[in-house]
């Protein structure tokens, strides 16, 4: 039998406590139906309503020391308000480490078909099958494994974000994108198009979800297409920089924002970095999160740059 996760309360399991505590060291730090608690008069109504909970769901409720993030929330959904759920999606990435979902995103689990329950706020409920290889046992509570959780990232609307957060996913090295693909290939059934399209625009390269989202702008334009994650050497075949994108032979390299401004200490080296691409004899155009929004004024820069003027 299952142990219970850690930080979760059930039935049967904790002592007896005063009457009438604010916070019952049995209960502090844990997550739990609040109506088990009340009956088996360990805290009543009216406290469960002070600072000392948080409400997660519909009567699941959190000792308020606990940091209620998105993967506090996803267990105490699997565990306590959807009885039999599946942690799936964005939700199972985060169970394994990718940050796909923020604290106050709806859960997602998947239900098997003949599961009637009703629906809980909070909480994205999907009903399908699932095979026994496609679920295990994380931090105490069902969830998909990460081949199946990373297929139903590609699902995910619109098409570009589903391929960021694939891109997520693999750079984890939780999947990788050969098995990805090959897995995409097999799927039949509605949305295995969509699927598939998303795994084949991914590669996993990207190093955060802005340089993904740059990625598939300079793949949708006119431009030739940018090798990822270029290495620079310079004439005697020394490593000078690793590029995000690059354009080899015409020597333009393009670098999201993000790596080059960083805390403080890291100016120098950065300089240094720039330095050393530029005695190389290379252009570099840097991109921000605003130039992802002007895709006709970064693409007219780039082309520039390139020397190919009229592109778009």
């Amino acid at each position: 039998m299952d142990s219970q996760p850690a930080g979760f309360a059930g039935r049967g399991t904790v002592p007896p406590v005063p009457r009438t505590p604010t916070r019952p060291a049995a209960l502090r730090g844990r997550v739990f139906r609040g109506s088990e608690q009340v009956r088996a008069g360990r805290i009543t109504k009216g406290q469960l309503r002070s600072a000392a909970w948080q409400r997660v769901f519909p009567d699941v409720y959190a000792c308020a020391s606990i940091p209620l993030d998105h993967a506090w929330r996803a267990r105490a959904a699997a565990h306590l308000a959807v009885p039999g759920a599946v942690v799936s999606g964005r939700s199972a990435a985060v169970l394994w480490g990718v940050d796909l979902a923020g604290p106050e995103d709806d859960v997602e689990c998947t239900v098997p078909l003949e599961c009637r329950g009703g629906a809980v706020r909070g909480i994205r409920v999907t009903r399908r099958t699932l095979l026994g290889d496609d679920v295990t046992r994380h931090l105490g509570v069902p969830v998909t494994t990460p081949l199946p959780a990373a297929l139903d990232l590609a699902r995910i609307e619109p098409g570009d974000e589903a391929v960021v957060a694939v891109d997520q996913f693999l750079r984890a090295g939780l999947v990788t994108l050969p098995g990805l693909r090959t897995a995409a290939g097999t799927l039949v059934g509605p949305g295995c198009r969509q699927v598939r399209r998303a795994v084949e625009r991914a590669d996993g390269l990207a190093e955060s979800p802005q340089e993904t989202r740059l990625r598939l702008l300079l793949h949708a334009s006119r431009l030739p297409r940018p090798v990822a994650q270029h290495t620079v050497l310079d004439a005697d075949g020394r490593f000078v920089a690793r590029v995000d994108f690059a354009w080899p032979e015409a020597k333009v390299a393009v670098e999201y924002e993000g790596v080059w401004h960083g805390r403080p200490q890291q100016v120098a080296r950065d300089r240094r970095r720039l330095n050393a691409l530029t005695a190389a004899g290379w252009t570099v155009v840097f991109v921000t999160a605003a130039d992802l929004h002007d895709r006709a004024a970064l693409i007219g820069r780039l082309a520039s740059a390139l020397g190919l003027p009229g592109y778009a």
